[in-house]
């Protein structure tokens, strides 16, 4: 079954049960009380008690839950997967064992670090492996207490149906994409970009997805000079199986290692070190994190706004995105709702507007990139170099 049939298939499955629920009398799920487990590199609260367990209890997809974490309450909607929520939004995310997860229950923000906004602890980066470390404010020293009681039941369903999109780690389920398309590997030939200047792709190293051989495959080809590598530190590019026999390997990348929250300090300052890197080196281009769709997709857009695109192109390769993983197609609610709720509305709260219709997106970046540090001479350097043609 295709990508977009398999994604329509689910969200009507969504919708029956919603249908049910809303029928059926449903009984009162009891609060459960648990604690913190550990905190993830994004600054996800993973949680002691396990995602069988929690669904046993009567809690499922769909349902808004408030949990109290050490003191401070938020309501959150439990879904199956971050991109569940908008961005921004906190999610209770869920995991049962027969999911092909990890059979876990962690609390999180879309693209945010959850553990940092609640100031439970603050992450310092360390050279040693896995490259962070997490200190834990005072109060917290001796363990969080988390406690999650159902405030709604089934009063995200609907939501979830326009967000829960499935994508599979199987070429053959992706008959209708190039291989190319599959790897999410494309030209970023949004107004002002030099022709084959910047591309973007999911990780040609990271096999998690199995899309690496078709991102190295495409790298090749595109004869990829330059690298900026969003989601891996130097040891775990480099720790990759077969990393050594791709063209990948022998390219100029920097390392970045980034999180997920695009408003902290960290993460924008190490986007203006990664952009000064292309400024400072030839091209062709390419940025890529581990599946080429978040922080690709928000640094992608910076670029494409600072060169002079439109927000309808900024919007339309953003999602295309969304197409290459899911099948989302232009024109359908669920596209309309997904470029509302993530790419609009992170570049409207990046810029500080209400609507990016209102103002002048290429002054808009640029005014943005020298907040995040960078000089205007950086940013002149890096426009000649993504505005040049290379054949």
């Amino acid at each position: 079954m295709g990508v977009a049939r398999r994604a329509a298939a689910l969200a009507l499955a969504i919708l029956l049960a919603a249908a049910l629920l809303a029928s059926a009398e449903i009984a009162e799920c009891p609060q459960v009380e648990t604690c913190l487990k550990e905190i993830n590199k994004y600054g996800n609260l993973k949680l002691a008690i396990s995602g069988d367990a929690l669904l046993s209890l009567g809690y499922a997809y769909g349902d808004v839950v408030t949990a109290d974490i050490g003191g401070n309450a938020i309501d959150v909607p439990l879904c199956q997967d971050y991109n569940d929520v908008d961005a921004g939004a906190a999610v209770l995310r869920v995991t049962p064992s027969d999911s092909g997860g990890k059979n876990e229950v962690s609390l999180a923000i879309c693209s945010g670090d959850l553990a940092t906004w609640l100031g439970i602890a603050e992450e310092t980066a360390i050279e040693e492996e896995p490259g962070f470390r997490w200190d834990f404010a005072e109060p917290y020293a001796d363990g969080v207490a988390v406690v999650l009681t159902l405030k709604e039941k089934g009063g995200y369903l609907e939501q979830i149906a326009l967000h829960q999109l499935q994508m599979s780690n199987l070429r053959e389920d992706y008959p209708e994409l190039t291989d190319a398309q599959y790897a999410n590997f494309r030209d970023v030939a949004t107004t002002g970009m030099g022709a084959n200047a910047l591309y973007r792709a999911a990780s040609p190293v990271n096999p998690k997805y199995n899309r690496s051989r078709e991102a190295d495959d495409a790298v090749r080809a595109a004869g990829i000079r330059t690298v900026m590598n969003m989601s891996d530190s130097e040891a775990t590019m480099k720790g990759y199986a077969d990393y050594a026999s791709t063209c990948y390997s022998g390219l100029d990348v920097i390392p970045l290692n980034m999180m997920m929250d695009f408003e902290t300090g960290d993460f924008q300052s190490a986007l203006a070190e990664g952009f000064r890197f292309l400024a400072d080196r030839e091209g062709p281009f390419l940025i890529h994190c581990t599946l080429g769709k978040d922080r690709t997709g928000f640094a992608c857009a910076i670029l494409e706004c600072l060169m002079g695109a439109s927000e309808d192109e900024v919007v339309a390769d953003y999602m295309a995105s969304y197409y290459n993983f899911y099948g989302v197609e232009p024109g359908t609610e669920a596209y309309a709702t997904l470029a509302d709720s993530n790419i609009r509305k992170t570049l409207a709260k990046t810029f500080g507007v209400e609507s990016l219709s209102d103002i002048d997106l290429a002054a808009s970046a640029e005014a943005w990139l020298q907040k995040i540090g960078m000089t205007g001479e950086e940013i002149s350097a890096l426009k000649a170099k993504l505005g040049a043609d290379i054949e």
